[in-house]
């Protein structure tokens, strides 16, 4: 699961912007870039938000499956991983 990374190279392709392009705005390496499309690497939240200016796309839409695809590493191989998400759900929807 890469939803992030997807969205990612989808978005990219889409501006017609290569790898290094990408890399030289977030101030790191192409190499880097594409780990990210890979799920390779994870992206720090702020190259989140900077991916999202750079796109042209609203923030929360990639911060959204930036956090699912976290959120599904960490609990990918538990018994009880939808348990534990509703029970996260209902306490997030109660704060």
């Amino acid at each position: 699961m890469n939803k992030f990374g997807s969205k990612l190279r989808e978005l990219r392709e889409s501006k017609g912007l290569l790898l290094r392009q990408v890399a030289a705005y977030l101030e790191t390496d192409t190499a880097f870039v594409s780990k990210l499309e890979r799920n390779e690497r994870k992206a720090k939240r702020e190259q989140v938000l900077q991916l999202a200016i750079l796109f042209e796309s609203p923030p929360n839409d990639l911060l959204s499956l930036w956090l699912s695809d976290q959120i599904y590493e960490l609990v990918n191989n538990e018994e009880v991983a939808v348990n534990s998400l509703k029970i996260t759900l209902k306490t997030i929807e109660n704060k």
